[in-house]
């Protein structure tokens, strides 16, 4: 008897069944970069609380100096990859590195005129707008419609928590130069994550990445650290300081931001890390004792619920 079925329906008897849709695992890559913005939140009330008189750019660079260096020599592949790099790569990790250098030179001077609360939220807050304008621009990808909704309710989140004490009259006026900085940062921010999150990509190690960015970046400081003065480093509270950013906010969260970068794209990953805004307002209030009305708590829950939209696991 002959054969009555056509090609395309013999092939779909032949073909293997068709695997039910991966779903990207929490622990992949939001995990991670939920616990590295855990541990930036707390570098706003770190750097508060340096000795008199140290130089918010000082404190920037004492920490960039202490963590990029430990990011840098800590892995073997950061040595190796500026040579391993193609050019065009490694304009790229040049260009990343400038980033890093911007973003404590203007988040610690916004620090200092706007206070913990209202620098990291504007600075965080506008970090994943200019992620998905530059991601666009660089052609990585109209941002889709789950992380549009998910930013747009976490970056109202951050107007609130930002405005509740203004709207409700008991916050001190905002200083412009202050919101200008922490804008600053914000875009540093996003340029150097997008620029890790290309190189990682392409399948460069994310810690051989990170250390070559990050140590080339303390070396870039340096000079920034020699004209502030350094007296302040002498002593045990200054130097305690410097330790916890160094370490903890500077080499131990990007190491993990790092990983969170291999299984989640640069525009998720900077809406995901608005988690530091609301560790900041905590800390803000429990350890500074700044006050937060009720308008800004219920701005946190709007964060609360961006993150979470981007955190659920997802078919792709």
């Amino acid at each position: 008897m002959p054969n009555r079925l056509s090609a395309p329906a013999r092939a779909r008897l032949t073909s293997p069944a068709p695997r039910s849709p991966r779903r990207t695992r929490p622990f992949d890559g939001p995990v991670p970069i939920l616990a590295a913005a855990l541990l930036w939140g707390t570098t706003g009330t770190a750097s508060s609380l340096a000795p008199a008189g140290a130089p918010a750019a000082g404190i920037g660079a004492a920490a960039l100096v202490l963590g990029g260096a430990l990011l840098f020599l800590t892995d073997r592949t950061a040595w190796s990859l500026p040579r391993a790099c193609r050019a065009g790569e490694r304009w790229l990790l040049a260009l990343g590195a400038v980033a890093v250098v911007g973003y404590p030179l203007t988040f610690y001077p916004a620090v200092t005129r706007t206070g913990v609360a209202v620098a990291t939220v504007i600075a965080l807050g506008s970090a994943p707008v200019f992620t998905g304008l530059l991601g666009w621009l660089a052609r990585q990808g109209r941002p889709g419609g789950r992380w549009t909704g998910a930013t747009a309710l976490a970056v109202l989140g951050c107007a609130v928590l930002v405005l509740g004490p203004q709207l409700t009259g008991g916050g001190a006026p905002v200083d412009p130069l202050g919101v200008l900085l922490a804008a600053l940062s914000g875009l540093s921010y996003a340029l150097y994550s997008l620029v890790a999150g290309r190189l990682i990509a392409a399948g460069r190690p994310s810690a051989g990445v990170m250390g070559a960015m990050f140590g080339a970046a303390a070396v870039l400081v340096l000079p920034v650290l020699a004209l502030e003065p350094h007296g302040w480093l002498a002593t045990v509270r200054g130097a305690g300081v410097v330790l916890h950013l160094g370490v903890i906010t500077t080499f131990l969260a990007y190491r993990l931001f790092g990983h969170g970068l291999r299984h989640t794209s640069p525009q998720a990953a900077t809406t995901l890390t608005l988690a530091e805004p609301a560790v900041a307002a905590v800390l803000g209030v429990a350890a500074l004792g700044e006050r937060l009305p009720a308008l800004s708590w219920s701005g946190l829950a709007i964060l609360a619920g961006g993150l979470a939209a981007l955190t659920l696991p997802t078919r792709r």
